[in-house]
């Protein structure tokens, strides 16, 4: 009997429309899957098994079965976007357990293009923190489950990274998809702004948070971006040569990368190289005030979510960002900062068509109880390993993770690719001629 688990989202998708195999057969066995496993991963909040095989029949039952990208594919949903018919928790216990009357414009997109939601992922509280945990679950790194996959994405990058599906959906604030993706050897994009819906949360975090995928190839995310933005991202006959600048620099004054994420940056600048692009040592000029814009940005829109809700059911790390932030939402309104930045760093991409940069600085902190600890510990935490997102959020445009070299204990090491704004087909140009020359080992051994 063939295993439909483990295989591309593309493959599976194929393998329905000429009905070699039904929906309700490649969704029981992911389900199966998460059965089993899922228990010490924590990648779902709630698993939809019923409600997915129902879902499944009715996809198999389509007229228009034959012309679905994403036919019979399982997929889960990060737990601050709306499906029909299932509560929106955003990790935290401060939100109602209410089930939503309507999927978010995203999730309706997905089943529309014959996607089958197999449940809801882990968040951290709010989405706020880089690390997946609290109230809801704790999701581990299935590479290494000591650690934690990363956040706020989390969840669905240990779901996907695990084979307990092909394809998840994310989003991205200040690397909450990139974060995950590169802990856990996936592939994601941040789009820039306006090429996905958002919808995310109260105001999407000042419009820097994105909708995205996380998937194990290429050619998938490229899929699924192509579902959720409406729009195909074509492949181009004959891509251009590129000016790529190579930078090993932290936009943060005093973080540090490590060894293991500058050698992959050194050898994905080689592979490019082979490739025929121009690549060269250059440095985007980040303003010293890069910190506190990225830290007045990042509570603020964590203020603005936290409305409404009742304090008392927030954790402590949660009540502290939302009350540093009150003070900014009024400055971050105006979005003059993140105007200055653009400003600055456009001459930058004038000059080069893509920037090449580690995805993080060092792994991922270890997978415990960082809810209940100090805000000023989490806040230490997060931007030691992860100062290298932030900046392509605050100028909105868009930004890749790919999988490339491993850690001293196997895990996976990722890059960055960013280019500006309308280049996503670029990125995953640029993200092909990395997988074509390095392919990536696509699921963790967690069987």
């Amino acid at each position: 009997m063939t295993s439909w688990v483990g295989r591309t989202a593309a493959e599976i998708a194929a393998a329905v429309r000429e009905k070699r195999v039904t929906p309700r057969e490649v969704v029981a066995e992911h389900l199966d899957r998460i059965g089993k496993l899922d228990g010490r991963l924590g990648a779902f909040r709630v698993v939809r098994a019923e409600a997915a095989l129902a879902e499944a029949d009715e996809v198999g039952s389509r007229d228009d079965l034959g012309e679905l990208p994403l036919a019979g594919v399982p997929v889960a949903v990060k737990d601050n976007l709306s499906v029909r018919g299932e509560s929106n928790r955003v990790g935290t216990a401060a939100t109602p357990d209410t089930p939503a009357e309507a999927d978010h414009v995203v999730v309706a997109r997905l089943r529309a293009a014959g996607a089958v939601v197999v449940g809801l992922t882990n968040v951290p509280e709010l989405c706020v923190f880089g690390t997946t945990e609290g109230v809801h679950g704790t999701s581990r790194n299935p590479w290494d489950t000591s650690r934690t996959a990363g956040g706020s994405s989390g969840g669905s990058a240990t779901a996907v990274a695990a084979g307990l599906v092909p394809l998840a959906l994310g989003n991205d604030g200040m690397g909450s998809l990139r974060i995950p993706a590169a802990n856990c050897g996936l592939v994601t994009l941040k789009p820039g702004s306006g090429v996905v819906p958002a919808g995310i949360s109260d105001g999407d975090w000042f419009g820097m948070s994105e909708n995205g995928p996380l998937a194990t190839t290429v050619e998938d995310a490229r899929l699924l971006l192509s579902v959720i933005a409406g729009t195909e991202f074509v492949r181009r006959d004959a891509p251009a040569t590129l000016d790529v600048a190579v930078s090993l620099r932290s936009p943060l004054a005093g973080v540090t990368v490590g060894a293991p994420y500058k050698n992959a940056v050194r050898e994905a600048a080689g592979l490019l190289i082979k490739a025929g692009h121009q690549v060269r040592r250059a440095d985007p000029p980040y303003p010293m005030s890069l910190g506190v814009t990225s830290l007045a940005t990042w509570t603020a829109g964590t203020s603005v979510d936290a409305q409404g809700l009742d304090p008392r059911l927030l954790a402590r790390r949660t009540r502290v960002h939302a009350a540093i932030g009150r003070r900014f939402v009024a400055g971050v309104r105006t979005g003059k900062a993140r105007q200055a930045l653009r400003d600055r760093l456009e001459p930058f991409f004038a000059e080069h068509d893509v920037l090449l940069l580690p995805a993080l600085a060092r792994r991922s902190p270890k997978a415990e109880a960082w809810h209940e600890r100090g805000w000023l510990r989490n806040v230490l935490a997060n931007t030691a390993y992860s100062p290298l997102t932030p900046p392509w959020n605050l100028t909105g445009w868009p930004a890749m993770s790919v999988p490339l070299g491993t850690l001293p204990s196997g895990a996976p090491t990722a890059v960055q690719l960013v280019a500006r704004p309308g280049s996503e087909t670029v990125l995953l140009e640029v993200a092909e001629e990395l997988e074509r020359r390095q392919p990536w080992q696509r699921t963790a051994p967690v069987d």
